[in-house]
């Protein structure tokens, strides 16, 4: 979809090197038959962390999502809270936000498809945490074959 004038879009970029680093605390926990802190949340292997910048952080309306996906399968998109900051601290399931984003696109079909009511009242939250914050991270989960280099996203806002 074209922006317009006076919209705003700002993709999802993939964070291979925090990605990574998430993966490496795991397997830091394995070889030592750790446990992670209590509530920490440790990424699974269908998860990557994405970060969207916010050029402009004020006066942001929620318009849509942009979701384009290569082929079947389904996207969870999860955002994370101000408090998490990823050079500091463990990701803490408390710190993910509720709701999350479902897309999926289905054998057969062109279009993408998604919980209306619970992507708009995420789009919503999101537009709000811009006022707080320049990055956002969100943690994606990509199921049935979908794999991340299939996707391309972005959120869509009137400036």
């Amino acid at each position: 979809m074209a922006v317009q004038a006076g919209m705003l879009e700002l993709p999802f970029i993939r964070d291979d090197q925090l990605t990574q680093c998430m993966r490496l605390r795991f397997q830091s926990l394995q070889q030592k038959n750790g446990r992670p802190q209590d509530g920490e949340k440790l990424l699974h292997p269908n998860e990557h962390v994405y970060r969207v910048d916010f050029i402009q952080q004020h006066n942001l309306r929620f318009l849509r999502w942009d979701i384009q996906l290569e082929r079947p399968g389904k996207v969870t998109v999860t955002g994370t809270s101000q408090h998490w900051t990823p050079d500091l601290t463990h990701l803490m399931n408390r710190q993910l936000l509720e709701p999350v984003g479902i897309f999926w696109r289905k054998p057969g079909a062109e279009e993408v498809e998604c919980n209306e009511a619970d992507a708009q009242e995420f789009g919503e939250r999101i537009a709000e945490l811009a006022r707080i914050r320049k990055v956002m991270y969100f943690l994606l989960a990509f199921t049935d074959g979908l794999e991340p280099a299939q996707l391309k996203g972005s959120i869509v806002f009137k400036a």
